[in-house]
């Protein structure tokens, strides 16, 4: 049985950081990704990174500011968030995929390349 367990969200006010963690179990994962969403809104791609490789992704939007990290040995993956902004206001979700087909962009970065979802975090930046 998969499992994604997420942690660390919270309230924040701009400009301060907070660190997400997702613990992965269940299966063999090629890769681990992070996305957010608002209500109302499309779940949107904030970064990912594989598995056995260090192939890192990020959105343009949070690009320079978040890092995402992983520990094998922990089965964990991290998202340091830096420099916050009200506009990063969302629920994250952890992501994870053991496929190894699809890797182009396309299915990095939306929803369609990823199988397995965690419940969410919710991070709050305030003004």
């Amino acid at each position: 049985q998969v499992q994604l367990v997420e942690s660390g969200g919270g309230l924040v006010q701009a400009g301060g950081s907070l660190r997400l963690s997702c613990v992965a179990s269940g299966r063999t994962f090629s890769r681990l990704g992070w996305f957010r969403q608002d209500p109302g809104k499309e779940r949107e791609f904030v970064s990912a990174i594989n598995w056995s490789s260090f192939g890192t992704y990020y959105a343009d939007s949070v690009k320079g500011r978040f890092t995402i990290s992983r520990d094998n040995a922990k089965n964990t993956v991290y998202l340091q968030m830096d420099s916050l902004k009200p506009e990063d206001t969302a629920v994250y979700y952890c992501a994870a995929t053991g496929n190894t087909y699809r890797s182009d962009r396309f299915y990095i970065t939306t929803k369609y390349g990823y199988d397995n979802w965690g419940q969410g975090t919710q991070v709050t930046v305030s003004s």
